[in-house]
């Protein structure tokens, strides 16, 4: 048994790694805003939100134990304020990998500062709407998924809203997991 836990372990490691590769090698920040920005269901919060962080490639993979990476800014009154960062590790049934976009969109002043506080984490309970953007998209895995132009029933949740557009890939799973982030101001 405890061959199969090294396994898993070095399985989950090397995702983890392929993660970060991936989520460096893209710097496609104004790219995904834009791509974010043609979906109907985002373009509200883009218009009132205290601020967002935007995540332009999230690595995920799973065989087992699971992992996901990426690398953000965050904004706010539409202003570059700093860097941050996610992570992911996951336990459950998964098999896969994948690449998508995130945004967070922070309601207000209090969410913001919540956000940016230096380390600040996502329960298992929290979803985001996958949304759909461009002929060739793909929906992501997690949350509820609407296609362009249709409308959706986002709305704040303790003061942040979490958007996904699927870059690439397939995942299937079933696992509890939250996101960790962490800040630093430019």
């Amino acid at each position: 048994m405890t061959h199969f836990f090294k396994k898993i372990t070095t399985i989950a490691c090397l995702i983890l790694g392929l993660c970060a590769t991936a989520a460096y090698a893209d710097d496609g920040y104004a790219q995904a805003k834009k791509a974010f920005q043609q979906a109907e269901q985002t373009q509200h919060f883009f218009n009132t939100a205290y601020g967002y962080a935007l995540f332009p490639t999230v690595g995920k993979g799973g065989f087992g134990v699971g992992a996901a990476y990426g690398k953000g800014k965050v904004y706010q009154g539409g202003r570059y304020r700093g860097d941050t960062s996610l992570t992911q590790v996951s336990f459950g049934f998964q098999f896969g990998g994948q690449a998508y976009s995130e945004v967070i969109f922070f309601k207000d002043q209090a969410a913001y500062k919540n956000f940016t506080s230096g380390s600040f984490e996502f329960g298992a309970q929290a979803s985001a709407v996958a949304i759909n953007v461009g002929a060739n998209a793909q929906a992501g895995t997690t949350g509820n998924s609407v296609g362009a132009g249709q409308n959706t029933a986002a709305a704040y949740i303790n003061g942040m809203t979490v958007f996904t557009v699927a870059k690439g890939g397939l995942m299937f799973e079933a696992a509890l997991a939250g996101q960790t982030f962490t800040f630093e101001d430019k």
